[in-house]
């Protein structure tokens, strides 16, 4: 049984990778009035950490999130526009503008789709990373292909 609210967690998570990254008072968490909700606008309300993207449905369990190959999760949830469960064979090939949830195993577990009042406001995709830091940005740096000999790797401090 899960008792701890996410939000919670994820501060946890991010005081616990800012202790030992040694960064502890560097974090200013957001203000919380830039953050514009879709049910102000006469939307639904939607869980913190859900993201926005272009949904297409190939062949369940495979999908296409902003052209991306992704996988929806089992038993994963996909809700119309009012509101009600969706069955992922009503969705095969048709593009779609969703909010969206992953589950801890990186899967697509819970899929909104939007009404064009949602759709209106901005919200965050999956293309800025969670953290802008270090173990939260990947792909930012080269990467040894395994080739390079050891006299030319960058030295300590590089």
């Amino acid at each position: 049984m899960n008792r701890c609210n996410t939000s919670l967690q994820y501060r946890l998570l991010l005081a616990l990778c800012l202790g030992l990254a040694g960064l502890g008072g560097a974090y200013a968490p957001p203000a919380r009035a830039q953050v514009e909700n879709e049910a102000t606008h006469g939307g639904r309300n939607f869980p913190i950490g859900t993201l926005r993207g272009k949904f297409l449905l190939v062949n369940t369990p495979e999908i296409l999130l902003d052209g991306q190959p992704e996988r929806l999760a089992p038993g994963a949830r996909i809700r119309s526009a009012q509101n009600m469960l969706m069955m992922p064979a009503a969705l095969t090939g048709q593009n779609l503008l969703v909010n969206y949830t992953r589950d801890a195993a990186g899967m697509v577990s819970q899929v909104w789709v939007l009404t064009p009042e949602e759709a209106v406001v901005q919200r965050e995709s999956a293309e800025k990373p969670l953290l802008n830091f270090w173990p939260f940005v990947a792909n930012s740096a080269p990467r040894d292909d395994g080739r390079t000999p050891f006299d030319q790797l960058p030295k300590y401090g590089e």
